[in-house]
């Protein structure tokens, strides 16, 4: 484990580096508003963790709308958004017509595929060769047209990029580059939802809050509410693989840095550029970021599974970083299962 402390913590980094980012949205109101609507949304629940020393509370997004992770709260989110906003009188007809396309390691691409499929449009899902063929059955069976593309997700990302131009598609992106920003801060700004749960389920504040990051958008948004509703008092640490630590870098350089590695189990957190989004919110809003080894990813996991929490590397990783850390029987935790194993 590598640790770093934020030198930019409260302050931020300066807007020359960020190309105009904006700072991650805390409204919860507004997907929580929508989610009302929905009949296949429901709070998921905060389950207490044994075995890790620290007292360690996990929100747990694995049934999350039945589509495995907590990203089902962002791209769909996005287009349902859209489609409230469209003036439709049947909304499950609003969208007829538009294409959403994607890049996705999986998780992402299932929230784009079922936004689009409820409101009546179609989606495109680009898919690296390392991301695993069930999947790809999963997108399909949402109705997706799944597209293979690239060695890794940057060249699935600019496979989808490239689709889009040429087809006049909507691309609908989970992170954020210069002249990028509307549709992924809509997106992050979905993910409030589960933090707003969270504040509200956990028996006490948090002394510690662990978020696993890829291109930062559960991290940034949950630690933009996380401050917004206890302050200063929880110390709010972003966890990475060790072979992508692209917010690591970015906060230790200043800038946002392209990162490079080996390929990662931790594959929705294999993510080798952050989101200037959830950068910015981090660089403001978290005390540390640490990068955890392979072995210490998977060291989690048979605890894990043990209490019927089974997940994956990406989605323990947060608890992986706890047990490696020792924090102590004192601490309160609080940390995100972000998918199903």
């Amino acid at each position: 484990m590598e640790n770093l402390q934020n030198p930019w913590r409260g302050k931020g980094l300066s807007e020359a580096v960020l190309s105009g980012a904006p700072a991650p949205s805390v409204d919860a109101a507004a997907p929580l508003g929508l989610l009302k609507q929905c009949p296949a949304a429901a709070q998921t629940p905060v389950i207490r963790i044994e075995g890790l020393g620290a007292q360690v509370w996990a929100k747990d997004e694995r049934q999350r709308m039945n589509l495995g992770s907590f990203k089902a709260l962002g791209a769909a989110y996005v287009i349902a958004h859209r489609a409230a906003n469209s003036g439709a009188d049947d909304l499950t007809k609003a969208l007829q017509g538009q294409t959403f396309v994607t890049a996705s390691a999986g998780n992402h691409g299932l929230s784009v595929a079922a936004g689009a499929r409820a409101f009546g449009a179609k989606s495109a899902v680009y898919l690296a060769e390392t991301v695993p063929e069930s999947f790809a059955v999963r997108l399909r069976d949402k109705g997706a047209i799944v597209v293979r593309a690239g060695s890794d997700y940057q060249g699935s990302m600019d496979a989808a990029m490239q689709a889009a131009e040429d087809n006049g598609w909507t691309l609908l992106s989970d992170t954020s580059w210069p002249g990028y920003f509307d549709i992924p801060h809509r997106l992050m700004e979905g993910y409030l939802a589960m933090a707003a749960e969270a504040a509200e389920q956990i028996p006490d504040v948090p002394t510690h809050i662990f978020l696993q990051a890829g291109v930062g958008g559960l991290a940034g948004a949950g630690a933009a509410y996380f401050r917004k509703v206890w302050g200063d008092a929880p110390k709010i640490i972003v966890v990475e693989p060790e072979f992508a630590p692209a917010l690591q870098v970015s906060i230790r350089e200043g800038k946002c840095v392209n990162t490079e590695g080996p390929v990662s189990d931790m594959g929705r957190l294999d993510c080798k550029e952050p989101s200037l989004i959830a950068l910015k919110g981090l660089a403001r809003d978290a005390d540390e970021f640490v990068t955890i080894t392979e072995e210490e990813a998977f060291a989690v996991l048979p605890v894990l599974a043990e209490q019927g929490a089974a997940t994956t590397t990406s989605g323990g990783a947060g608890l992986a970083a706890v047990m490696a850390m020792e924090l102590g029987a004192e601490a309160r935790v609080l940390c995100v299962i972000s998918e199903e194993a």
